[in-house]
């Protein structure tokens, strides 16, 4: 993926917001996602759609298992108690086949037949606004923009977008960008002036070279559920949104990432069927809320801005508002935590709820993602975390780590031991003994056993 990347290396993939247009004197740009980086393992990389999708088909076309049938569709979906049975045809009409399996997901896309087939409802908000896509390339918008600090984002607001976003996203560094924008309904490529419109937006005049124009609509949808029998949604199929803060891809990747590892469990034995279950409970929250607080909130936050405030109306009061939305930015990007807490398969906090929301800690929690930390051999313990669960054991009794070896070998567990001290850093963790399972989740943290390992596998890998 980074070999892939067409951002130069470290480039700062937050935004400016600025107001009016992109000239304005009134701008800010808030720290990005760099404000949490050290809660982290990997860097953050910002890869446009084709280039992920060109490294994702490569490397899936090395995988003996993966059966790849590009130019096929598929049609209908029937299960039963036993598996489940999908006709596929070719697109030309010269070949029909039914496949056979345990378990069907469908990524297949906002519109997914899937979804539609196992009746599976969707709720949301529409907005009933037409959004324009355009890509283009500028070298004098790259040039113009030098008078910010460096940014992949470039907003601007104004009382005519009624809080939607018009805002311009960097494919590369020097030309290439592109462009989003609400239009009125009944605009089409043709009877639409859209070199206007972005001149409008960036406050100035220059050349545009266009390579493409396209809509969408504003809106936010999420299942009701995610699985109906052997039969899962995952990434659009199971929710969409505008394209605003880069929330839908690393959704789609957290779906698969949370599913995955849990129909791996059920294939080879040692996972539990409330352990597919807790898929839908995990990740439909977080979704819910990604839609309904961070951006939902967000456009109707900032119509109410747009309406209410204005440089021109009353300059005092606008400069006192815009500094406190100016300070708004960075909350967002450290309230924004996904965390499992009321997961059947966690250990979370009593009357624990899993929310979009949370905060960032060094400390192990069950329900959130593990932190990274440095061992003392100089390796991360990301470095270390086995493919199935991983206790982590730092200065605990080893008697205690022998039982769960134990305990994991008798249930078919597959569970990596990593054991270090109690310092270094490592004692930021407030734990001695930390369970994490196979996407990087903690499910359970103590100083000392006082549980049956038994009990805790049981719970954790859905077996009750």
């Amino acid at each position: 993926m980074r070999a892939a990347r067409v951002m130069p290396k470290d480039y700062p993939i937050g935004g400016i917001t600025a107001w009016g247009d992109l000239l304005s004197d009134y701008w800010y740009g808030p720290p990005g996602r760099e404000v949490v980086r050290r809660f982290f393992f990997r860097d953050n990389e910002r890869l446009p759609q084709y280039q992920t999708e060109g490294v994702l088909r490569k490397k899936m076309s090395t995988l003996p298992s993966v059966d790849s049938r590009f130019g096929w569709s598929a049609e209908t979906i029937e299960q039963d108690a036993t598996g489940v049975r999908v006709t596929i045809t070719r697109r030309d009409g010269a070949a029909r086949e039914i496949l056979e399996a345990d378990y069907v997901v469908g990524c297949d896309g906002a519109h997914s037949s899937v979804r539609e087939q196992m009746g599976i409802v969707r709720g949301g908000v529409n907005h009933d606004q037409v959004m324009v896509l355009a890509v283009f390339r500028s070298k004098e918008l790259h040039e113009k923009l030098k008078r910010f600090p460096e940014r992949s984002t470039y907003r601007a607001m104004n009382s005519d977008s009624n809080g939607y976003y018009q805002f311009f996203g960097r494919v590369d560094v020097g030309e290439g960008w592109f462009f989003h924008s609400p239009v009125p309904a009944n605009t089409s490529k043709e009877n639409y002036d859209f070199h206007g419109l972005i001149q409008k937006v960036a406050g100035f005049k220059f050349a545009v070279e266009f390579d493409y124009v396209g809509f969408w609509d504003m809106r936010i949808a999420v299942a009701e559920t995610y699985q109906v029998g052997r039969v899962f949604i995952a990434g659009d199929a199971a929710h969409s949104h505008p394209p605003y803060g880069g929330y839908g891809l690393n959704s789609g990747l957290e779906d698969i990432r949370n599913l995955g590892w849990k129909i791996a469990a059920i294939l080879q034995g040692w996972g539990g069927d409330e352990l597919l279950r807790s898929y839908s409970d995990e990740r439909r929250l977080i979704f819910k809320e990604i839609g309904s607080d961070f951006i939902g909130r967000q456009i109707a936050f900032e119509r109410d801005f747009q309406a209410r405030f204005s440089p021109d109306r009353d300059l005092a009061e606008f400069e006192r508002e815009w500094s406190k939305m100016s300070a708004k930015g960075e909350e967002r990007t450290t309230s924004y935590e996904p965390n499992y807490e009321g997961s059947s398969v966690v250990y979370g906090p009593e009357n624990g709820v899993s929310t979009a929301h949370g905060k960032h800690m060094i400390k192990a929690q069950a329900g959130h993602h593990l932190t990274p930390r440095i061992l003392s051999s100089g390796r991360d313990v990301y470095e270390e975390l086995g493919t199935g669960f991983s206790l982590i054991s730092l200065g605990a009794d080893d008697a205690a780590v022998d039982l769960f070896k134990k305990a994991a070998d008798a249930m078919n567990v597959p569970l990596a031991a990593i054991s270090d001290d109690y310092s270094g850093g490592r004692e930021e963790y407030e734990a001695k003994l930390i369970l994490v399972r196979p996407d990087q989740y903690v499910v359970w943290t103590a100083d000392r056993l006082e549980e049956d390992p038994h009990e805790i596998l049981n719970r954790v890998t859905g077996r009750g």
